[in-house]
Order: C-alpha cells, then structure tokens, then sequence
C-alpha cells in the first residue's frame, strides 16, 4: 500500500470519529502494542507473521498488511 493511500485512511478515519490523524495513529499504535503484547502462544505466532523484525508496526504498515490479507480472507466467503 503506498503510504498516500493510508494517509488517505487515516484521515477518513479521523473524519469519520471526529478526531485528529494524529489521535488515530495513536489509537491504532496503542491496539497494535496491545495485541503484539498478548501472551498467548497463538496469537504471539500471528504477530510474529505480521512483524518479522518483533518491532511494532507502524500504522501504515498495520494498514498494508491488513490490505494483504482481503484476497486470502474472500476465499473463506460462503
């Protein structure tokens, strides 16, 4: 994902919950820290395919990632 379109995201996001792009980021940094500190075995191995490095992903790289996973997600569809 090109980081002008999660730009664009970011600030619907924002628009949509009347806050500020920054406030999103942080949002979505602090659900991100939350979910790459869940310590269960499970959830630690999917972070670990989302985060290589075992760094936080920014939001965009969160938001790329995400974008990824749609195809894989449409092929469970009924």
């Amino acid at each position: 994902m090109k980081k002008s379109k999660a730009d664009r995201i970011l600030k619907k996001i924002a628009a949509q919950n009347g806050v500020t792009v920054s406030e999103v980021r942080r949002e979505i940094e602090l659900a991100l820290k939350a979910g790459m500190d869940n310590p269960d075995p499970a959830v630690r191995e999917k972070w670990n395919s989302i985060s290589t490095d075992g760094q936080l992903p920014s939001p965009e790289e969160a938001l790329s990632y995400l974008e990824d996973q749609l195809p894989l997600s449409r092929q469970h569809l009924p």
